[in-house]
């Protein structure tokens, strides 16, 4: 099993706060360093503000040399897909092609009013996903001398270059992920290199699994050729008094830690990932909501990550 940094820069971050855990989880052997793409922090007033993820994530294409860097999830009413195509490609470049997408329909109503970005029903929202996926993905397959041409509702593009290349090809790893039970599947089993469940229990985890294999089936894809991966707060101690420390420290209870994420010692934490690997979970996002607890991150690079990897 992969173990990746997942990052909630929303709730209170800097750019330098953010290098610090990338650069952090580059030296200690994470596989990733991911953030969130939110606009308004969640809880708190996220000072000293929000910043943007792909801005982030080019900036960090620069100041890291190894650690693959994305975003779980990319909101769909963020961005336009050509441009957002682009940006991705460019960080790719910059990164020497260690860039994933992560995308999604979008959910949180009050960043949206706050900063004027229109939020459409839900239904509106996943026609405008599925037609994103279809642009990005298309823009950068095309072949070089191509052009590119798709007739949407929503996003028309007509006879477009399809520049810039990412380095990745054909193209960066797309990311899928969400408890729906029709067209998130149906996305996943069509687009997605890797689907990804947040936040969510064992007995969800293998209902929602299953209805993503089942759409590829249906779609005539091996499940196979999924990626297949969850997201968990993480809080680790090396005993109770630190693991109750971390938790005090991100406001949250440690049985409701225990009970919702990979909370408690490194062998709880070791025996939860072992019982979603079962489940089929190849990859697992942790969520790490305390960016000056460096030490919270060395404690699970030596005492989880030798027995998962």
């Amino acid at each position: 099993m992969e173990l990746r940094i997942f990052t909630e820069p929303q709730q209170g971050a800097t750019y330098d706060d953010l290098l610090a855990v990338a650069r952090k989880a580059e030296e200690l052997g994470f596989g990733a360093f991911f953030r969130s793409d939110h606009y308004l922090g969640m809880g708190t007033e996220g000072l000293p503000g929000p910043t943007d993820a792909w801005v982030t994530l080019a900036g960090l294409a620069r100041d890291t040399s190894t650690i693959r860097l994305g975003t779980l999830m990319t909101s769909a009413t963020f961005r336009l897909p050509g441009p957002l195509a682009i940006a991705v490609a460019q960080v790719d470049q910059m990164s020497g092609g260690r860039v994933e997408l992560g995308i999604g329909a979008g959910w949180y109503d009050a960043e949206h009013t706050a900063y004027g970005i229109a939020f459409p029903d839900v239904r509106e929202r996943f026609d405008r996903l599925e037609e994103q996926l279809s642009v990005i993905t298309g823009l950068w397959e095309t072949p070089p001398g191509e052009r590119f041409s798709f007739n949407g509702r929503h996003y028309p593009l007509v006879d477009s270059p399809a520049l810039p290349k990412p380095v990745q090809r054909p193209r960066p790893p797309v990311i899928v992920g969400g408890q729906g039970k029709r067209r998130t599947p149906a996305l996943a089993a069509r687009f997605a290199d890797e689907f990804n469940l947040p936040f969510v229990d064992e007995a969800t985890t293998r209902t929602q699994f299953a209805r993503v294999r089942s759409a590829c089936e249906e779609a005539g894809r091996d499940p196979g050729d999924l990626l297949w991966s969850n997201a968990l707060v993480l809080c680790c101690g090396q005993d109770e008094a630190e693991f109750r420390r971390r938790a005090k420290a991100i406001g949250r209870e440690p049985d409701e830690l225990r009970g919702n994420g990979l909370a408690g010692t490194p062998h709880e934490v070791v025996d939860k990932l072992g019982r979603y690997a079962a489940l089929g979970a190849e990859r697992v996002y942790l969520q790490t909501l305390d960016l000056s607890d460096l030490e919270h991150l060395e404690l699970v690079a030596a005492e989880v990550l030798p027995h998962v990897s």
